[in-house]
Order: C-alpha cells, then structure tokens, then sequence
C-alpha cells in the first residue's frame, strides 16, 4: 500500500480510537503494527521477524518489528529517562510539605498593599514553582486549593482568577527544569542543558506578559482586584447595626492589615531580608572556594580546561567582600530588629530557594546532570518536608525519643561497610549509609510516612501513563519512520510551494490543533520527528523576521517553540488539561464552561509570545551565548 494511503488511515484511526476513549498509548502501539502490516502485507502476522520488500535481509531478527523493537528498548533504557519520574516525585512532595503555602504567604504580604497582587503573587508562584519541578498539572491543582479561595475571597473577578491560575500553573513546559524539554530532548537527541538555559528567557517572558496584563486589566477596571481595605470598607458599610459580631470581625481584620508593613518600612524590610539571604548564600560560597583553594584543587589548568566553578582564590575575596557589606547593611543601616522582622516576613521564601539551588545550580554549576541534579532536589525536597512537619523544640523531643534506633542505625552504618567493602571507598561507604539511615529515622514520624506514600503512589500513576504512552507513541513514529511517513510529509510540506515562514506557521497551526485533543507526550514522539527534519532543511536565513538564528541552534529553538505551542494547548478547549484540573478542586459553583471562558484573554497572551519566539529566534541565544 502506497505511504499517502497509509498516512490517511493513520491519522482518520487515530482520531477514531481516541474518540471512542481508547487510550493513547494503547492506541498508538495498535496503529503501529497496523501500518506495518498495511506496509509490508500481512505475512508480518505470521512470521513478523523475517519479511522484507527487498532492502531488509530476510533473516530472522532484522525485519521492522525487530527494528522496532530496538528502537522502543533504546529509548526506554536512557539514563536521561529516569529524571522524569524523579520531577515527579519531587512536585508530589513539594504539594505535602507545606513549602508553597508559606512560600504563599510571604509572597502575599509584599505584594498585599499593591492593587492586583495576589494575582501576582500567584503567577510569581507558579514561576518559582516551575523551577523547582517543573510539573504542570500538579502546579494547578496547587494553585487551585491556595490562591483560588484566597482571591475569591478577596472579591476578584471569578475569570482572571481562574486565568492566571491556570495561564500561570502551565509554566511548567517553558521554564527549566521542564519535562516536556526533557522528553523533547531524548528523542531529537538534542543537549537538555541547551534546551534549559535557552528556554529561561522565552519562559520568563511569558510570565512577564502574564503579569503585565494583570496590572493594565486591574488598572482599567480596579473592581476585578479591589485592595483588603476598599473590600473590607465596602462589607462594613452594607453591615446593618445588629450584626455586631460580623462588624467586630470585619474590624479585627482592617485592623489587621493596617499594621502590616507599609511604603518605604515593606521596601526597607525586603532590602534586609536579601541582605540576610546574601550572606547566607556567598558565605557557603566562600567556604566552598576556600576549601578548594587551601586543597589546590582549582589550580590553573592550563590547555584550556575550566578551573572549578566559582571556586577560584579571587572568587574567595569577592564572597568574603559581599558577606561583609551585606553585614554591615544589617548592623548599621537596617538594624537588628528590622532584619529579625523582614525574615519572619520572608522566610518562606528560603526553602524554595535552596530546591531552586540544588536543581539548577547542580546542573549549571558542572557539579552533576540532569538526572542526578533530579535526584539530589527529591532529597532536598524530602529533607525539608520532614523539617517542616516539627518545631526545633520538637524535633529534639523526636530525637530524644529514638536515640536509641538513632545510635543503633549509624553504628550499623559505620560498622557493616568494613565487612562489605573494600577500605579505599570506606569512607564513601559510610557517608552515604549515615545519610540513609538518617532518612530512615524520619520514617518514625507518621506524617511524613504518610506523605512519603501518598507521593510515590502518584509518582508511580504519574510515570506509568507517560511510560505507556512513551512505548506506543515510539512505536507508532518507529513504524511509520520504517515506512517512508516523514519522506512523504516532508515532500508534500516542502512541495507546496510557500514560504519559510508559511510552512511554519502551518506546522505551529497543526500542533495547535493537534494539542487541543492530544497529550503532549503523544505530540513529541509523534509529530515532532517528522516536522524537525523539515524544518531543517528550511533556508536559516529566512526563519524569522528579526535576527538570524546559529545554524546550531535551530534544533534547541524548535524545541522551545514547540513547548511555548503547548502552552497554548494545555488552555484550549474542548481538552484543555488546566481546565481539568482546576475543576478537580475548584468550588462546585465554577462550570467547565467558567474555567474555558476565564481562559480567552491568557490564550491570546500565550499566542502573543508565540509569535514573538517566531518572529524573534534568537531571543533563545541571550543566554545560550
């Protein structure tokens, strides 16, 4: 059967399957063996390793099931791959910790006296949650039990509520450490850490828009976002004399706010929280570079290979000089008092920060890859659940309750690696078994027992559906890779004589619709081998209005392209998965319908910074460069 055949039954069985409600992964790998049938006849069904059409050997193991085969079990069994399921469990605990509501919280108080702001706080939120995780569909459903009662609440308009929760939650696929540029990346075999760092400035740019339309909506109509004072005015005034109890709340409130930080006094305490943050921050950074400088360990080189980052001797002075200027600001310009008063207003913002550290400061700062960096931000995510479930008081009544397992579980630790263990890697051995069994200790608390299995049921939900829907999508772009479908696609495409330009926005137009009825994981393994070698063989020069993209660069700026265009997916209806999401925990009075409608204006944001990442290539360069 000829490939345009092939091609049209494929994509009409597709649509079909999906319709009826079969899943896509199961519908993908069934599409698979049928267009290899359709290719190479039905002799597939009954010796399906030794047929061919005259380029395959005939022998048994190199017919397209077996290539096929190899194709799935190469993907599958990418190191690379196993970060994914880390993401997961990372964003899973992070919904358990505590972490973003008082991450929430202090966010709210900066911005509490600013007309709009706890929309901007949400979307500030969602950026920083982004970093940490970078998961969606978690993100919203957060977003949703946090901030959506919380503006309601406040008497903001129901649909920019709803928008900027779901517009901002879905800057998971922009902002690194995306999962969406991690999947894109193994199968265009494309470096991740390019993906991540080009992707900062397109993902922040969204944010930007999102947050620019908040303050222009909320200044041409301030009813959609009234300040705490003119909503709690305005409730006082509609109280009648008798309800004394509703007006001494309402009074307790007012009075609430009004003694909280104001004017220069809020900008003076969050100068000396990021005083305090400073010298936490370059005083580990001084040590660092100080241990490598006593060690010899950062030594120049020379040939051209880097010293140790930001480990050199005169990184050690600049740390020192700014450990001791922000020391001076605290002591002599903000005061003790004031400092002590912009941490308590801050702090929550600490533990984000240092999951934000250990990710990307991992994976920038050369110290390891993507999956280990995955791996170390689980753990740190852990650690400070576990800290965020005790006082210190009571942390030391927990340790005084198990010193005896505590005492019992390092002298394990330090005495069986000498049985089990050669002595050149003893100590290794032992570091690696105290800190395990450190973490088994935290095992006694039931909350945390709780929250561990709560968050590796999800993850393992989480990672099988991708993972099912990995294998069949593999296979489906497998199968008709083996046929000859991205030829095809490529010659009609190409063939149809428009213009770099034209042939661009017909691809991003195709992803739109694709996106609005199908997963992303579908998407990447399906259309994106077939549209990138297209886009390759397109003119540089004429890709984009402004600038001229780096030949090099064209695979990483796809990519970013491609998940700005699932942004605009993850809104659109009738599919939408943020509007799902949100109604698994918005309030029962909120309509699918509610949730789709609150979405219009941030689609057309979305399609706005599309348009620039099109118009603009090289903006993915500022970094990269």
């Amino acid at each position: 059967m000829d490939i345009g055949t092939i091609s049209l039954v494929l994509m009409l069985g597709l649509i079909l399957l999906l319709a009826i409600g079969m899943p896509l992964g199961m519908a993908s790998a069934f599409l698979a063996v049928l267009v290899l049938v359709m290719k190479f006849e039905p002799a597939l069904l009954f010796n399906p390793l030794s047929f061919g059409d005259g380029i395959l050997t005939g022998r048994p193991g190199s017919g397209p099931l077996n290539i096929l085969s190899q194709k799935i079990y190469g993907l599958l069994t990418d190191y690379v791959l196993i970060s994914i399921p880390l993401f997961i469990f990372m964003a899973a605990l992070l919904e358990r910790s505590g972490i973003a509501k008082d991450m929430y919280n202090s966010l709210s108080i900066w911005l509490n006296r600013t007309r709009g702001g706890i929309a901007i706080v949400t979307s500030i939120m969602a950026v920083i949650m982004a970093a940490m995780s970078g998961i969606i569909g978690g993100e919203v459903v957060l977003l949703g039990l946090i901030a959506l009662p919380q503006m309601l609440r406040l008497g903001y308009d129901q649909n920019l509520a709803i928008g900027t929760i779901c517009a901002s939650g879905s800057l998971g696929t922009m902002i690194p450490p995306s999962i969406v540029l991690i999947i894109y990346g193994l199968i265009t075999e494309t470096s991740i850490k390019s993906l991540f760092t080009a992707a900062f400035v397109p993902g922040f740019m969204l944010a930007s828009f999102i947050i620019i339309y908040i303050v222009i909506r909320t200044k041409i109509r301030p009813d959609h976002a009234p300040l705490p004072n003119e909503r709690i005015a305005a409730e006082l005034a509609a109280l009648g004399p008798e309800q004394t109890r509703e007006r001494a709340a309402l009074e307790a409130e007012m009075a609430e706010f009004e003694a909280q930080p104001a004017g220069r006094e809020k900008l003076a305490l969050f100068l000396s929280f990021l005083c305090v943050l400073a010298a936490g921050f370059c005083t580990i950074l001084f040590l660092r570079a100080g241990f490598f400088t006593i060690t010899g360990q950062n030594v120049d080189l020379g040939d051209g290979q880097e010293t140790i980052f930001w480990g050199r001797p005169d990184h050690v002075l600049w740390f020192a000089g700014i450990v001791a200027a922000a020391l001076a600001l605290i002591f002599f310009v903000f005061g003790l008092e004031r400092t002590q008063r912009g941490w308590l207003i801050g702090k929550g913002l600490v533990a984000p920060i240092v999951v934000i550290g250990v990710v990307m400061g991992s994976i920038y700062g050369g110290i390891t890859g993507i999956t280990e960096a995955a791996g170390m931000g689980a753990l740190s995510v852990y650690i400070l659940m576990t800290l965020y479930q005790k006082s210190f008081t009571g942390w030391l009544d927990v340790l005084r309750r198990n010193a005896v397992w505590i005492g019992l579980y390092i002298g394990l630790a330090l005495v069986l690696p000498q049985f089990l263990t050669s002595w050149e890697s003893l100590g290794q051995v032992q570091t690696v078994a105290t800190i395990a069994v450190l973490l088994l200790c935290t095992l006694r608390l039931p909350v945390v027992v709780d929250g561990l299995w709560d968050s590796l049921m999800r993850t393992l939900k989480s990672t099988g559906t991708i993972i099912w829907v990995t294998i069949g999508a593999a296979a489906l772009a497998g199968a008709y890779t083996i046929a000859g479908g991205p030829t095809y696609v490529a010659d009609f495409i190409v063939g149809a004589d428009l213009p770099t330009m034209g042939i661009l926005l017909m691809m991003m137009l195709i992803l739109l619709f694709m996106g609005a009825f199908m997963d992303w994981v579908g998407i990447v393994l399906l259309i994106i081998p077939v549209f990138l070698p297209i886009v390759q063989r397109l003119p540089i020069e004429e890709i984009g209005l402004i600038g001229t993209l780096q030949p090099k660069y064209l695979a990483v700026w796809f990519g970013v392209l491609f998940c700005m265009n699932m942004q605009v997916s993850f809104l659109s209806p009738p599919f939408g998965p943020a509007a799902f999401y949100l109604k698994s925990v918005a309030p029962p009075h909120i309509s699918l319908t509610d949730i789709f409608k609150g979405f219009l204006p941030f689609i057309g944001i979305q399609i706005l910074a599309l348009s620039v990442l099109l118009i603009w290539p090289p903006i993915i360069e500022i970094l990269l460069k």
